[in-house]
Parts: structure tokens; C-alpha cells; sequence
């Protein structure tokens, strides 16, 4: 116990789910606790841990960020309707009318938002791995997105005083009932999107059918679990018709039927196209992005990519579908937003119509573009904003802020980046089909997502990007940016822990990057080396071509490769730290 390092400050340890939980508690014994003398503030954000203190255990995490101001954060679960109705027959004495949201939904958002933190991601420089190229050229994919609703069809502005903006329904009492309030300071962006149900019941008629007839696999992308009264409403709409309507006859032809979070599936597909598929992204934002990303990829394929890819994701002000309200609309009416008692838009809905209201805070908005100017310069990067100013109110504000932000570097004698605004569709493409070197792509919430899972897969695997959630105040928060595999847990449970088949790369890398960033503010140079060791070790690791089996046949030298389990890949990290 004498030989290990000591550390003056506390490390924030945020538990969560699954593999990734199995892997991570293997990982803190074997190189922090048995290693360093450290004090480890634990915080378990576990999707049952988080239902039970009903949300309570989210707030203890920010404040213990707050104030610590480092910490590591595992992966956790996402709770489905149907993983929430088994917790609660496991917890009979939670009451789910009286669960706050927090309990509930992803807790990355919330915490995000409470320390004020933007998220940074990028690969992992492994030197012995190559990027993944897919052959795409002629690939038989066709997306199908909606023509009509959601946010392309949005109401959007820029508020004119600082006050509070209340949605409002009117049904068929005559009376208006508040549904929801925020409040909004002057400059603040805002939107309001609808969605016809039967438009959407309509629009998977049609999807389902042109499966049919072009006989195709089906794939369907939402965020369901993070926009429940959204996307979770389509969700259902639509595979409500597919197993009353469709589910036999596309078993009959023996087609194949894919549900999946948007941004992992966008990620699975783009990686590894399947032969012949139809596509359905619902939500017509992300489906045109996705629909002309593929279709470029179709005629062109992907070219070698040559450096890492940086991702911005605008995360601090809530700020789009992460950050919004939604819910079905109780009944056939009017729904309404009023600013300071003025009404600013209206719109009819029926009966069950997704409805989503959205703001933004300007004031976070300009820090992440400084953040994103400021990182840009340190690593000289070039900088490619995706925004559609022209047709949407709610983007303008962040042309103003940039063009804000370059005078007043300008005025202090410091060349801003280059950078350039494009298309968000075309931001997409170009990171994927014509990276150039050392490019950062800023995003919001929901776009950060799908482009940082479409990156990670491409080179590699999910667990070889390393991501940082950064505040203005200082506050780092180091985490892994892949999910906590649940598929590999269900066969860990199976085999009574004998298959344990993980990629730890993404927390091993964390860990370590929260220990430098330890070591620079104490000034501790023991543990500065021990920080930069680990992660020697983790790259030396991969380039003997000792890999876990999501990187087998990704290395440089294929017919050298070692491909162990979750331990084996452990064990071969210490033993070149030991060895080091």
C-alpha cells in the first residue's frame, strides 16, 4: 500500500450500467484504487438506482462535479417502456405518478445542463488501426423520411424581451390550459413543432407497403427514449400498424424488421451497410441528412480517411429535442405560445399529435462557440459550422454569435480559426466523404449524436473515441461515448460471467485523462507519469494486435491478431504498464 501514488485532490466516479458497469468497476481496481492513493467520490446513476432515489441521485452527481471538478462518467441505460414496467414490478412501492423525470430519462442531459458543459469527441490515436471502408459504391439502400411536419414545418423566433413564453391548450372546453412554461431572456431562440399522427400513420402505410413491394429489410431510427412524447409517440403510431398489418407478411418473404435508437443505428449502417434495406427516419431533419449522406455514398463510396475527426456537441442550454417539451396532444385543439401574455404562434392538432417546444440560451450558445473557436486554435483545427440560417429562425442566432465572437478576438489581436457555415446535410457529408485533416465539427445535442456515433463506428468502434464534457467554470467530465452493451450483457448473465466480451479502450482512455487533468491542477508529477503510462499502455496494447473482437480484422496486420475477452484485454494493458 506504501507505493502507491498519492492524490491530493478527489476524483467524481459516476456509475452505470450493464457491460460497461462489469468492465468499469474491473477497471477502477486493477489501475486507480490498487495503484494510487486517491479519494473516489461514487455516485451511482444505474437506471435502477436513479428510479428508486426518484432522480435524487442525478442532483448528487452534478453537485458532487461542482464541486470537485473532475470526474469520469460510466455508461448507463436508457429506460424503454417496457424496462421501466419491470423495474417497477421489482420496486412495488415506487408509485410512477409521483416519479420526477429524472428518474426516468438519460440523466446525460441534466447533468450536462447543471454544470454547463459542452461535449468534445474524437478518436483514440491508435496507430495499429485502420479506418473502416465499407464497399457503399451501388450499395441497394433507399431512406425514406417524411415530406411533411416535425421541425422543417416548425415555428421558430429569436425573443424580443427577456419574460416567460407558456404553451398553452385550448380544447373542447373553450378554456386554455397551460401545459407548459420557461422562462426566455431577450435574444433566445425558440420553436414549436407538430406532427400529424395521421400523417405519420399514413407515412408507415406507405414505408411498409414499398418494403413490401421493393422486398427490402426494414429499418426504423427514432429517439424514443429521449423525446418520449415525440418520437416515442411515432414510435408507437408506427409499429402498431407493423404488427397488425405487416409483421406476417414481411416474415412470410423472411424480411427482416430493425428497430433502433437513430443515432446507434445511423452508426450500424453506415459502418456496415446491409445488401438490400429501406431505411425509415420518420423525422424529416435527420431523415434528409441521412438520405443524402447515403446517396452520396452510393455513387462515390468512402475515401480513405487520413486524420481524426473532432466533434463540438452543443449540450449546456438544453437547446433542441434534448432539451425540449413534448407530449401528445390531450385532445383535437389549438395549441398556443404566449410570450408575456402575447401570442406568438398557434396552431390546430388533433387528438395524440406529437407536440415539441424547444428554446435555447443564447448566453450558452456563445460560450460553445467560444469554446469551439478557442479548442479550434490549440489544436489547430478548421472549423465546419452546419446551419440552416435561411430557412430557420432558431439557427440565426448562432451566425450573429459567430460573427459577435470573430470581432471581438479581432479586437484583442487573436486570428479566430478558419471555419466555415454550410448545410447541416452537407456538414454531415463532408465530415464523412471529405474529411480534411484535423477538422472540428460543431453540432447540436441530437446531431452531435448521430455524427459522433457515425465517426466512432467508422474508425473503428464505438470504444475507440475518447469525449469530454467541458464547462465554462473548469469542470471536466471525462466518459466513454459508447452505450453499456447490452446485448453482451444478456450473454455475460447467460454464461454466469464466462463470456465477458467488452471494448474497455473508451473508459481506460477516460480514466486516464481524468488523472492528467488531476495531475496538472496538484502539480503532481508522479501521477502526470503514471496518467500518460496507462494510456502508452492501452495504445501499445492494440498495436502487438492484442484487440477485443469488435476491432478483429481492423488492425494494420490481420493475420497477427490476438483477440481476447474483456480480462485478457486487461490483463495485456497492465502487463506493458508493468513493463513499461
Amino acid at each position: 500500500m506504501g507505493d502507491r501514488i498519492k492524490v491530493e485532490k478527489p476524483l467524481v466516479i459516476l456509475h452505470g450500467d450493464e457491460m460497461a458497469q462489469i468492465a468499469f468497476e474491473r477497471i477502477l481496481e486493477q489501475f486507480v484504487t490498487s495503484r494510487l492513493d486517491i479519494e473516489l467520490v461514487e455516485v451511482d446513476l444505474s437506471a435502477e438506482r436513479r428510479l428508486t432515489s426518484n432522480g435524487q441521485v442525478v442532483l448528487e452527481a452534478i453537485d458532487a462535479l461542482k464541486e470537485h471538478g473532475i470526474g469520469v462518467k460510466n455508461a448507463g441505460m436508457t429506460v424503454n417502456r417496457s424496462q421501466l414496467d419491470e423495474m417497477l414490478v421489482k420496486f412495488p412501492e415506487v408509485e410512477e405518478a409521483a416519479l420526477d423525470k429524472l428518474a426516468t430519462k438519460s440523466p446525460n442531459g441534466a447533468i450536462r445542463k447543471g454544470i454547463g458543459g459542452n461535449i468534445t469527441r474524437e478518436d483514440i490515436e491508435f496507430r495499429n488501426l485502420t479506418s473502416i471502408r465499407p464497399d457503399w459504391v451501388n450499395r441497394d439502400i433507399e431512406v425514406d423520411t417524411m415530406d411533411s411536419g416535425g421541425l422543417d414545418f416548425s415555428y421558430s423566433e429569436l425573443s424580443d424581451a427577456t419574460g416567460v413564453a407558456k404553451v398553452m391548450f385550448v380544447g373542447s372546453s373553450g378554456d386554455p390550459v397551460e401545459m407548459h412554461r420557461r422562462t426566455l431572456k431577450k435574444g433566445d431562440p425558440w420553436m414549436l413543432a407538430t406532427n400529424s399522427l395521421e400523417d405519420v400513420k399514413a407515412w408507415a402505410h406507405r414505408f411498409f407497403q414499398r418494403a413490401l413491394d421493393e422486398r427490402r429489410d426494414i429499418y426504423l431510427g427514432l429517439k424514443d427514449t429521449v423525446v418520449p412524447g415525440y418520437d416515442g409517440v411515432m414510435r408507437a403510431a408506427i409499429e402498431e400498424i407493423y404488427v397488425s398489418d405487416y409483421r406476417k407478411k414481411v416474415e412470410a418473404l423472411g424480411l427482416k424488421y430493425h428497430y433502433e435508437l437513430i443515432d446507434a443505428q445511423a452508426a450500424r449502417i453506415v459502418s456496415n451497410p446491409p445488401e438490400r434495406a429501406l431505411w425509415g427516419v420518420p423525422d424529416n431533419v435527420s431523415g434528409m441528412k441521412l438520405y443524402k449522406l447515403v446517396q452520396q455514398l452510393k455513387h462515390y463510396g468512402l475515401p480513405e480517411r487520413k486524420a481524426n475527426v473532432s466533434i463540438s456537441r452543443m449540450s449546456a442550454g438544453g437547446g433542441d429535442q434534448y432539451g425540449s417539451y413534448n407530449t401528445p396532444a390531450p385532445e383535437d385543439g389549438i395549441i398556443k405560445v404566449i410570450m408575456d401574455g402575447e401570442e406568438k404562434h398557434a396552431r390546430t392538432v388533433k387528438s395524440n399529435d406529437p407536440i415539441l417546444f424547444m428554446s435555447n440560451d443564447r448566453e450558452s450558445i456563445k460560450d460553445w462557440v467560444t469554446q469551439v473557436f478557442r479548442d479550434a486554435a490549440l489544436y489547430k483545427k478548421e472549423v465546419y459550422f452546419g446551419l440552416k440560417r435561411e430557412f430557420v429562425n432558431y439557427d440565426e442566432v448562432y451566425s450573429s454569435i459567430i460573427l459577435e465572437i470573430r470581432k471581438e478576438l479581432a479586437a484583442l489581436d487573436t486570428p479566430p480559426p478558419s471555419f466555415m457555415i454550410m448545410r447541416p446535410s452537407r456538414q454531415l457529408s463532408k465530415m464523412i466523404c471529405d474529411p480534411p485533416r484535423w477538422g472540428l465539427y460543431p453540432a447540436q445535442n441530437l446531431d452531435g449524436d448521430i455524427f459522433s456515433d457515425i465517426s466512432a463506428a467508422l474508425g473503428g468502434s464505438l470504444a475507440t473515441a475518447s469525449s469530454v464534457i467541458k464547462s465554462k467554470d473548469g469542470t471536466l467530465l471525462f466518459e466513454a461515448p459508447h452505450g453499456t452493451a447490452h446485448d453482451l450483457y444478456v450473454r455475460y448473465l447467460e454464461t454466469d460471467g464466462k463470456e465477458a466480451n467488452f471494448n474497455s479502450s473508451a473508459l481506460i482512455f477516460a480514466i486516464a485523462s481524468a488523472l492528467e487533468e488531476l495531475a496538472r491542477r496538484e502539480t503532481n508529477a508522479s501521477l502526470a507519469e503514471y496518467a500518460e503510462k496507462l494510456k502508452a499502455a492501452l495504445i501499445e496494447t492494440v498495436a502487438q494486435g492484442t484487440i477485443t473482437g469488435d476491432l478483429k480484422g481492423k488492425t494494420l496486420a490481420p493475420e497477427s491478431e490476438t483477440v481476447v475477452d474483456m480480462y485478457g484485454f486487461l490483463d495485456a494493458i497492465e502487463g506493458n504498464l508493468t513493463t513499461s
